[in-house]
């Protein structure tokens, strides 16, 4: 099989490796995975793996940088849209639950990394995400002072949404046997989302 990029394919021999990274991290964690395991499902030999990429270490940080440029770059859209209220948590929440659906590995790798601390970036994650989280935090306080939202502990509140927006994919074998069907089809998945959309209206709108 030729090293360059594939005719079924548009992407760079590159984004394939960090898509099969991407894949074997989310599968088979860290220590499981091996640059032998990467550069076999691309369909190249490591040598030409290491020319993109000096280590497994490298690799797995660029593997997790385009998790977190992709999930900002969603979340800036979703925050820059002019709305306030519940339109502007709805459009946040539709834009990272949206990501999470098309690429379910991206929660896999974020809950191994959660899991280990973040020893394999070498960074506190929840350092990384704390922001992010506060600034999420300070928006819901903000409506709920003024009466637009219910008053709950907001850090709770988006605390119990991670685990239910993430929890679903990571888990979703798990799923499977509880609903007798495929947690991952697309009927499953947009009922899902449907449901958590609904939870947090409900628990911030006044009825």
């Amino acid at each position: 099989m030729s090293e360059a990029t594939s005719p079924e394919s548009n992407r760079s021999t590159r984004d394939q490796i960090l898509d099969e990274a991407l894949r074997c991290f989310a599968e088979k964690g860290y220590e499981g995975t091996s640059l032998n395991d990467i550069a076999a499902g691309v369909g190249i030999r490591r040598p030409s793996l290491l020319h993109h990429f000096p280590s497994k270490e490298a690799l797995y940080g660029d593997v997790f940088e385009r998790l977190m440029s992709e999930w900002l770059e969603r979340l800036d859209a979703a925050v820059a849209v002019p709305a306030s209220g519940w339109d502007k948590s709805e459009l946040v929440l539709r834009a990272c639950l949206d990501l999470f659906a098309e690429t379910p590995d991206y929660v896999r790798i974020m809950r191994r990394e959660a899991l280990d601390g973040g020893v394999h970036l070498g960074i506190d994650l929840s350092g990384v995400l704390r922001p992010f989280f506060d600034a999420a935090v300070q928006y819901l306080e903000s409506q709920m002072a003024q009466g637009v939202f219910t008053q709950l502990d907001a850090r709770h509140l988006l605390i119990t949404g991670y685990g239910a927006i993430l929890t679903y994919f990571s888990d979703a074998p798990f799923v499977d046997g509880l609903i007798d069907s495929d947690a991952m089809n697309e009927k499953n998945i947009r009922d899902h989302q449907e449901h958590v959309i609904g939870f947090f209206k409900a628990a911030l709108l006044k009825s």
